[in-house]
């Protein structure tokens, strides 16, 4: 043994003796530790011990509710689950917090086949927030005590014999979508502080849907005050909102096409609600709602509530009532009308025949485009007549020059007012048309019927079909290339080379019209393959109607119509609306022309 390992030795002696000697317990300690021997002794021989001389004859008794606080016995246990179910919806309880863990929409798959549950897991709260002696407790936190009779589910947290809360769910009926939830506080007047208590509900959204991208496009908490329209938060971003502007009638937390949705009978006080996109795999956003309840000092208070679990369907949230069927986004003014009394009951028509969805939207196109025939004609016919037209007008260019653009435009419009055209006759039909066109850029991406209905070599027209997957991401078009969108674009520059040749477009605008189908193959790449679908069906039927009226209609007879035209007097002309703004037009330059030269 070397020097410093006997030095070591001897110290760590020396430090134990000095532990032995500082630290023994004294007389009182080791008399103490003699009497709980004997009277563990004693108790496990079955007899009855005898007081110490230094103890009282009988210790009072300690309330466990002093010992551990609120809520003593419901503090610590063990997490259990319960079911309730329908042919509709199933309900997992957990007893800690005494509320609903997670939320399973029966007959709905996700997009990789697994049941669609809305919610679970451990970043699924709910519970109240109680100001107890000067101490915040969250129910959320509390072990519960379960009862389960018939399609009800009791959760009881007992803060004393004649004190507790209780949370009732109930499932009323076989198919309800909607379940009943009571808050019952009993004898909670006597502890609780203030005169309201808070509600707190987070959820963490689990992705259901082929495109992450999309599902949180259309996903985000929703709102209604009483006597006002829903409203929601972003779309696009985090983002927090206080709801204190009116009572609240129900708060919606949203995903693309599915909710959950949490209605009071008696409107909630104020709020706040809060929504966060989420990066982890598999989660879409989360979100979160606090709510006020009011706190009326009453022996037993009562809160009735009721949630509803489902599918984001038209038709399904408009029997629930309250507006709820707002929640599926048909468009800004006036989008939203045309979708909802014009394309919405047609298709809901059209669906009644029990046909496939891809054979609805075919049909659907044709009923539209029948509707729209005299709009398409009225514009052929103008195109047509400013087609002819572009020979004199070249000339009129050649005489005038391009340097002088007044001069060049008010010999254009002396030749529009002459023949009686209105150059605007081509545009006009087209920008009646653009609205419905505009309005099935919502309608589709947030139609639930398509959701999972397949069509030819689309296997849900709610998403894109992927028909090529690149393995990774190309700029502007993403990781895929959707085949029906590439018809789409095509039947676009097919429709753009045909409109040419009727309006005789030249120079800079021929070329933009090739470039915007380029433009929307990136943006719609990603969008649903029965959007895509519409709009390549719409292209070709505008292309047919375009050549049907190209057969009837005789560009030399349109042309001799305009020679005549422009041989009557001009009293005998019957002036439309435009030549009226285009007289007032020419006197106006005129007048300036006048003023300019008396100015010089």
């Amino acid at each position: 043994m070397d020097r410093n390992t006997f030095t070591g030795l001897f110290l760590i002696m020396i430090v134990l003796a000095g532990s032995f000697y500082f630290f023994k317990p004294s007389e009182a300690e080791m008399k103490k530790e003699r009497e709980r021997i004997s009277l563990d002794s004693a108790m496990k021989a079955g007899t009855k011990p005898a007081a110490p001389a230094n103890l009282p004859a009988a210790a009072p008794v300690v309330d466990s509710l002093a010992l551990k606080g609120p809520f003593g016995t419901n503090i610590s246990g063990t997490a259990t689950t319960s079911v309730l179910e329908n042919s509709a919806l199933k309900l997992t309880f957990s007893n800690k917090g005494g509320k609903i863990k997670s939320v399973e929409v029966k007959s709905e798959k996700s997009y990789i086949g697994k049941p669609v549950v809305l919610f679970d897991g451990d970043d699924n709260k709910f519970g109240l927030s109680l100001n107890i002696g000067g101490k915040m407790i969250r129910t959320d936190d509390l072990y519960f005590t379960a009862t389960q009779t018939g399609n009800s589910m009791v959760m009881r947290a007992n803060y004393s014999a004649d004190k507790y809360i209780e949370f009732v769910y109930g499932l009323n009926a076989a198919d309800a979508h909607d379940v009943s939830f009571n808050i019952n506080l009993n004898g909670m007047n006597q502890v609780i502080e203030r005169d309201s208590i808070a509600l707190n509900w987070e959820t963490v959204l689990l992705q259901q849907e082929k495109s992450l991208q999309a599902e949180q496009q259309y996903s985000a908490p929703y709102y209604k005050y009483v006597d006002q329209n829903p409203d929601h938060l972003s779309f696009a971003k985090d983002e927090s909102q206080e709801l204190n502007k009116a009572k609240i009638e129900w708060i919606a937390f949203k995903q693309h096409f599915f909710s959950a949705v949490l209605i009071p009978a008696d409107p909630f006080i104020k709020g706040n609600v809060n929504v966060k996109i989420l990066t982890a795999p598999g989660e879409i956003k989360g979100y979160t709602a606090n709510v006020n309840l009011p706190f009326n000092q009453l022996a037993v208070q009562n809160y009735k509530m009721k949630f509803y679990f489902g599918t984001n369907q038209f038709a399904v949230l408009k029997k629930q009532g309250q507006e709820l069927e707002k929640l599926v986004e048909m468009g800004y003014w006036p989008l939203k009308y045309i979708n909802r009394f014009v394309v919405l009951p047609v298709f809901n028509f059209l669906e009644g025949f029990g046909w496939n969805y891809g054979l609805i939207i075919l049909v659907l196109t044709i009923a539209l485009k029948l509707v729209l025939s005299p709009l398409t004609y009225k514009s052929y016919i103008s195109m047509a007549k400013m087609r002819i037209l572009k020979p004199e007008m070249d000339e009129i260019k050649a005489k005038v020059g391009e340097d002088n653009a007044t001069l060049l435009q008010q010999e254009y419009l002396k030749l529009y007012k002459q023949v009686g055209v209105n150059p605007l006759g081509g545009c006009l039909p087209m920008l009646l048309q653009l609205p419905i066109v505009m309005a099935f850029f919502f309608f589709f991406p947030n139609l639930f019927e398509l959701r999972g209905q397949s069509f030819l070599w689309m296997h849900d027209l709610s998403t894109y079909d992927d028909f090529i997957k690149f393995g990774f991401t190309v700029p502007f078009i993403g990781d895929h290339l959707s085949l029906m969108c590439v018809l789409m674009t095509i039947s676009t520059l097919i429709y753009t080379y045909f409109n040419n040749q009727v309006s005789g477009a030249t120079g800079q605008m021929k070329y933009i019209g090739y470039i915007m189908p380029i433009v929307f193959l990136g943006v719609l790449n990603k969008y649903p393959a029965g959007l895509n679908y519409y709009y390549f069906l719409a292209n070709m039927m505008t292309f047919g109607q375009q050549y049907l009226i190209k057969s009837m209609v005789n560009d030399e007879k349109i042309h001799n119509i305009l020679k005549e035209n422009k041989k009557k007097p001009e009293e005998q002309k019957k002036k439309s609306k435009f030549q009226t703004r285009l007289d007032d037009y020419m006197r106006q330059q005129q007048q300036v022309k006048t003023q300019e030269k008396k100015n010089k």
